[in-house]
Formats: C-alpha cells, structure tokens, sequence
C-alpha cells in the first residue's frame, strides 16, 4: 500500500473528515428548508447548529482514546486540543460575530459612521453553548462507534 492510499485508509483521518461533511451538509439542507433559499456560503461557513468544529475534533478525541487508550498522551493531547476548540467556538468566535454585528450596525445606521463599506461582516462565526454540546455528542457517539 503507497502513502496515498495509507493516508486515506487513515480510520482517524477519514471519519472526521466524513463527520464534517455530514455536518456541513445538514447545515445547508436545514437552511434551505427554513430560508427557502440556496446558501452556497453554509457549506464552508462557521456557525449554526451544530458545531462541526466540535463534531471533528470530539470523534477524533472519542476514537483514540477507545483505540489508543484513555491513559494514552496522545488522548490527553486530543482532549486538550478538543477543549480548546470548544472554547474558541463557544467563545471567542462567538464574541468575534457579535462584534461584527454590533459594528455592521454601526456602519449601516446614518450619521454615526461616514466609513464606506464594501461588504458587511461575518456575523455568524461562533456557537451558543448548545450547538457545542450538539456537535460534542454527535461527535463522540460516531467516534465511538467508528
């Protein structure tokens, strides 16, 4: 086998790879059927329920520690660095995405800015807390199944 197909044999590779896409393709479904419109920008966009960031990095975590071992250090790395993500979603980028929208406002209310924009800001970049825990449990049960 060449380092090709090894690569894509890759159990922890792969799965998580088909976990965001799955993930990614519900979020554009679900927002066809609510808008009644096709929203290209879902399929690479941040945000929205559930988390894929969360959802990858939790199936990966789920499936070395069930294959390498909960008492591993590469589990302990995989579940500080699922952590972090989580964190980041659920609050920085949260944050980030309402700074966007408060200052979108700002821009687009007349007399308080006379900035020119040429496009408005990404708003939808973090999570709510249950769109993590959404994406954290889809991603450790498929982990934990794969």
């Amino acid at each position: 086998m060449n380092d090709f197909q090894k690569i894509i044999m890759n159990k922890y590779i792969y799965v998580p790879l088909l976990i965001w896409i799955c993930v990614q393709t519900f979020k554009v479904i679900y927002d066809l059927v609510k808008t009644k419109k096709f929203n290209f920008k879902r399929i690479m966009g941040a945000g929205g329920m559930p988390s894929s960031h969360t959802a990858v990095v939790t199936s990966l975590t789920a499936m070395i520690g069930k294959y390498e071992g909960f008492d591993s250090s590469i589990f302990a790395l995989s579940l500080i660095f699922a952590m972090v993500v989580m964190y980041d979603a659920a609050g920085v980028r949260r944050a980030a995405g309402k700074q966007a929208s408060l200052l979108n406002k700002i821009i687009e209310t007349p007399g308080l800015s006379n900035v020119q924009v040429q496009e408005k800001l990404v708003e939808v970049l973090g999570h709510t807390p249950l769109q993590v825990i959404v994406g954290a449990i889809i991603g450790i049960t498929v982990g934990l199944l794969a």
